[in-house]
């Protein structure tokens, strides 16, 4: 090549740089995409009562984490709370990489005034998800927030493109802060009833005389004719929604991350720890606004009815507002077989691609033999060494001080953890105990988990770093017999699955993943009393493909924080951190030019 010519590219890579820190983007392998999480407490009055809530870059809810499939992802959090912090990231299952989890088991909390960058990657997934953080019950005063993946260019979306998006976060709500919540829970007592429930952290639209003057709600503004990606998430605490809008129909496409078969819904149940979206369209005629609704399911709805979540859709040429009683589900909580038909309707698309080009009914689960079974049983809390507890088959999980994973990368001795914990519920008379009692599963195992929820009330269950697919729920406890009744062919796959009280729900899981990572209750009162464990996934022929390495970045607590070293920041930290990953990729890729060009 020409010298000139070869100045010529040279004079314009200045310009290249700027513009890829400017986007976010690395110019080397897989793109990268960057924020920064400025954690702290602000001042606000979703439900009219001023209260600290836990914002994001001074926003409640948090930003929404945008990329696609592929992408590398840098979250630097910075600590501005007065007590630790970690993050994680429901429904990623992030590949060999245990170490970004943002839970107990495996990260050391991010202490007040330190900043710590996950770096994960969003390998062949789609859809959508959401953060919070994990600690302390502190999600009950916020900092969650959405994470939507878009699939590649090359693979296509099974439906029309979209004209608009829009995100909601619905949950339940206390004027308490989480500080004050926990202690409740500390000294014994349930939490009771949530005194609202929030849509993108506003309250209710004055809907009757009950809702207080003054209150500041959510107004989602449409035009005629379009049609609107909806994705909704339940992140609330311990209650399940009905989520509706008004005269309009929700065509459910994806369920965490998988295309579903799509059928129409006039309002749809989402579980704690749920995300869903759907196609709405603006078929309506604009003579008012139309509410948007989201309340509680599985309670005395009439006791419940002020803990209700009311919107504005507001078509663009509207002519008044919207008026008249809320629409009510279109099914009975006190026939809970048709309540539960809802959830068993969700079929996977199989003909439909998802984060890959190949149809995601390709991978035939249902022909794999199982090679373990695990029962986990919930039962309603109880007292464990004169302390209110939840339990998994008997055992309440006590973190251990040390997390597993940096126990085991370094040898720490001393017990931090027992590979014990039971396949299956103990006998009725065995005492419930605190155990830090794990999982100890075969790499490339074929395993089902039976969730048997023994407890009052609806649970989520949640295992992090994976999806299953659900293959049967029932009312009544499970036996071998009914593996007859399985879905062994287009089963959804998720991350979140619901267990109704006195019920059971079947899940299949494949164990590629390798780590250790968090079952848990996603029901926040139980998982703070223990209603948790993990499962250790090691590959005994590691040769460092399955799993990545400790970063180097690790933060150390514990039998290791002997090795951790003070931060030092200064004013330009905040813009530096987070970066430094992509100006260096930018110059290999700066070099891999030049080497080209020369």
């Amino acid at each position: 090549m020409a010298v000139a010519s070869f100045f010529s590219w040279f004079s314009v890579l200045p310009l290249v740089f700027s513009l890829a820190l400017l986007s976010g983007y690395s110019l080397a392998g897989d793109p990268f995409i960057s924020y920064v999480f400025e954690v702290s407490y602000i001042t606000a009055s979703p439900l009219g009562v001023p209260q600290q809530v836990i914002a994001i870059n001074g926003k409640f809810p948090g930003p929404v984490i945008n990329a696609t499939t592929n992408y590398n992802v840098d979250v630097n959090v910075f600590n501005r709370l007065d007590e630790p912090i970690l993050f994680t990231w429901n429904g990623i299952e992030i590949q060999g990489a245990s170490w970004q989890d943002g839970v107990l088991g495996t990260n050391c909390p991010i202490p007040p005034n330190w900043n710590f960058t996950y770096n994960f990657q969003l390998k062949d997934q789609i859809g959508s998800f959401f953060y919070f953080p994990s600690l302390n019950f502190q999600k009950a005063s916020g900092g969650f927030g959405p994470i939507i993946i878009n699939n590649r260019d090359l693979v296509p979306i099974p439906f029309n493109k979209p004209d608009g998006e829009i995100s909601f976060m619905i949950g339940d709500w206390y004027t308490q802060n989480h500080t004050a919540l926990r202690g409740v829970l500390d000294s014994g007592n349930e939490l009771g009833m949530p005194d609202g429930v929030l849509i993108n952290g506003k309250g209710p639209y004055k809907y009757n005389t009950n809702v207080p003057d003054g209150i500041q709600y959510e107004t989602v503004n449409v035009d005629p004719g379009k049609t609107y990606r909806i994705r909704v998430h339940n992140v609330g605490i311990s209650t399940s929604l009905n989520f509706r809008i008004q005269n309009h129909k929700l065509l459910l496409i994806e369920t965490e991350g998988r295309y579903n078969s799509q059928t129409n819904f006039t309002d749809f149940d989402i579980h704690v720890g749920q995300s869903y979206s759907f196609l709405v369209t603006m078929d309506q005629n604009a003579s008012s606004d139309y509410y948007i609704v989201a309340s509680a399911r599985f309670v005395n709805e009439t006791v419940w009815q002020r803990v209700t979540g009311v919107g504005i859709l507001h078509y663009s040429n509207s002519k008044g507002q919207a008026s008249g009683p809320l629409p009510v589900p279109a099914t009975d909580v006190s026939h809970p077989w048709s309540v539960m038909n809802q959830q068993r309707a969700i079929k996977q698309n199989t003909s439909a691609s998802g984060a890959r080009p190949n149809p995601q009914g390709s991978y035939h689960y249902g022909q794999i033999n199982i090679t373990s079974t695990y029962i986990l049983r919930s039962m309603p809390p109880t007292k464990i060494n004169g302390t209110f507890r939840a339990t998994l088959n008997g055992i309440s999980f006590l973190n251990p001080s040390t997390p597993m994973r940096l126990a085991d990368k370094h040898r720490v001795k001393g017990g931090v953890y027992k590979l014990d914990f039971p396949d299956r519920p103990p006998s009725d008379n065995t005492p419930p105990r605190l155990e830090s009692s794990i999982i100890n599963a075969t790499y490339k195992g074929f395993i089902q988990v039976i969730f048997q929820n023994n407890d009052t009330k609806v649970q989520s269950f949640h295992i992090d770093g994976y999806s299953f697919y659900v293959v049967a729920m029932d009312f009544g406890n499970w036996t071998e017999d009914r593996e007859g009744s399985y879905n062994n062919w287009d089963a959804i796959s998720r991350s979140t699955v619901e267990v109704y009280p006195g019920a059971w729900t079947a899940v299949l899981l494949s164990l590629d993943n390798v780590g250790v990572w968090n079952i848990r209750v996603q029901n926040l009162d139980r998982w703070y009393l223990g209603q948790e464990t993990y499962i250790r996934i090691i590959n005994p022929e590691e040769n460092g493909s399955t799993e990545m390495d400790q970063p180097g970045n690790a933060l150390y607590c514990g039998a290791l924080k002997s090795l951790q070293k003070d931060q030092l920041h200064s004013s330009a930290t905040s813009l530096l951190d987070g970066k430094l990953n992509l100006v260096f990729s930018l110059v290999m890729a700066l070099v891999a030019l030049v080497s080209v060009f020369c």
